[in-house]
């Protein structure tokens, strides 16, 4: 009897992993299997034996042939998730076999929960590990940066390229050998590109707007098909198609392997964004030479803009590239560059030139590349000063791609770069804002309201870590979260006078 008792659960939980993949509900299946819910309930537990004209009703239902199904029955079908964190040392504290595994498999919910639960696990734990490591360095007096409270991936990929000054000279002049090799100039077309990858890496083209929601390009390894979607614009389906020489080459001669050699990454993900990151790397060196870029950077006084016409690029590609300009030979002006959106949140950030960002979303809200979305249909320019004294100057423009006509269904970005204010002469952006009153042109900024040390600014959206948060109402200020250090002294008097 456990024999038979083991097949019923194999073959009931095949049969309810066939008609969730289906998305099929349970009461649809049973009415048209002329069975009770109920009953079929019991059959996908493994609690009723599946009596052959149900078991073939079911089959031709779900497409399946009576083979396949009983060659299934054999796998062990635990779920890729779940088979990954066999691997966890955690759970393997908890001495789970694959057969726990696979038991679990049969209830996705319960598969979805724990792998969530474990993830967000891993990720708080790995933040607390940050955060004992930052105050114990401070503590040493190692380091005066603020706490990493969220610490994560996208920090560790930022820091690796800012300690590379994102500069990466075998890079470079790989894509100049690629661009020799397939004739390609310095504007090169969609097509063009196409047709390097299948000439010199065999790699089929094709567009589709069937991609897959707002996935706009996939990779087929078995058919070496590069399917992008029909949907996106010229720039941006070039620097795609970049991107995959890039990776193709990473794959084909290991070249970012010498990169990333040796580097300790926190995140199991650093890796793979790194590498995905170094493909960003290669496809502004493939677009956008080194060499011609820089001179025609220097001949424009990095008129972003001018440039992105001239090299049919988009604005954002032409601005991120202008980061890269670190060849100690022909360096460029060090700046910064950041990219956030209308709620706030920071999508790419680089520091360049030593300006500090925040470990988290946010950043002050007082900075140019927020203050864009003000005015949509303009460059906004300004000098920014944070509380040490240190001033960059900083220009932000808003690019985006509405969908259907619809911004709210296509993308708004502000793209922001900067660099010290004694460097702002180098620039055509700040020739109508000549820096000849520090004390009356500098906007007040902070890093982030968190660890802000204005004391008195109007837009602060939270308490400060370095003052303590006092509520009195005896005093009103033009922000609640501005901390109270004059009634703070008085009340410091006061109890000396009492001692």
């Amino acid at each position: 009897m456990p024999g038979a008792i083991d097949n019923n659960a194999a073959m009931g939980q095949r049969l309810r992993e066939l008609r969730l993949q289906r998305g099929l509900q349970q009461g649809e299946v049973a009415r048209r299997l002329d069975i009770s819910p109920a009953y079929l309930s019991l059959i996908e537990k493994g609690k009723r034996t599946v009596q052959l004209p149900i078991l073939f009703n079911a089959l031709e239902l779900y497409g399946v042939s009576m083979e396949a199904f009983m060659a299934s029955l054999g796998q062990g079908r635990v779920d890729d998730n779940l088979a990954q964190l066999l691997d966890e040392p955690l759970l393997r504290s908890l001495d789970l076999s694959e057969e726990d595994l696979q038991g679990l498999s049969a209830e996705p919910k319960i598969v979805t929960t724990i792998t969530a639960l474990f993830n967000l696990y891993k990720n708080t734990r790995q933040q607390l590990d940050n955060v004992m490591q930052s105050i114990a360095a401070r503590e040493r007096g190692e380091s005066d940066e603020a706490l990493r409270f969220d610490y994560h991936p996208f920090d560790e990929v930022t820091d690796f390229l800012e300690q590379h000054r994102n500069f990466f000279g075998s890079l470079e002049e790989r894509a100049d050998a690629f661009r020799a090799a397939a004739g390609l100039d310095d504007r090169v077309t969609a097509k063009e590109l196409a047709a390097a990858l299948e000439s010199e890496l065999d790699v089929k083209v094709a567009q589709s707007d069937e991609v897959g929601g707002s996935v706009i390009r996939r990779w087929e390894e078995g058919s070496r098909t590069l399917t992008v979607s029909g949907r996106i614009f010229e720039q941006r389906l070039k620097f795609q198609l970049a991107h995959t020489i890039g990776l193709q080459l990473f794959e084909q001669e290991a070249l970012h392997e010498p990169i990333l050699a040796g580097y300790g990454a926190q995140y199991e993900e650093t890796p793979a964004l790194l590498k995905i990151h170094l493909a960003n790397y290669f496809a502004g060196a493939l677009l956008l030479p080194y060499g011609r870029f820089f001179e025609e950077v220097q001949r424009t006084r990095y008129d972003v803009e001018l440039l992105a016409q001239l090299f049919e690029s988009s604005y954002e590609t032409v601005a991120h590239r202008m980061c890269n300009l670190g060849d100690p030979k022909r360096r460029g002006v060090p700046m910064h560059f950041l990219r956030v959106d209308v709620a706030g949140n920071i999508s790419k950030r680089y520091s360049g030139d030593g300006i500090r960002f925040p470990h988290h979303d946010g950043s002050c809200p007082k900075m140019a590349a927020h203050l864009a979305f003000l005015m949509p249909n303009v460059i906004t320019k300004q000098y920014s000063q944070f509380p040490d004294g240190t001033t960059y100057f900083e220009f932000a423009k808003v690019v985006s791609e509405p969908r259907h006509g619809s911004l709210a269904r296509g993308t708004v970005y502000s793209i922001g770069l900067g660099c010290h204010a004694d460097d702002a002469k180098h620039l055509a952006y700040a020739d109508d804002v000549p820096f000849v009153d520090p004390q009356k042109m500098a906007v007040p900024v902070g890093t982030t309201c968190r660890f802000c040390e204005r004391m008195d600014c109007n837009m602060r959206s939270s308490p400060s870590y370095k003052f303590a948060f006092r509520v009195d109402e005896r005093v009103k200020k033009d922000n609640f979260f501005s901390p109270l250090l004059h009634e703070d002294e008085l009340a410091k008097k006061k109890k000396k006078r009492k001692r």
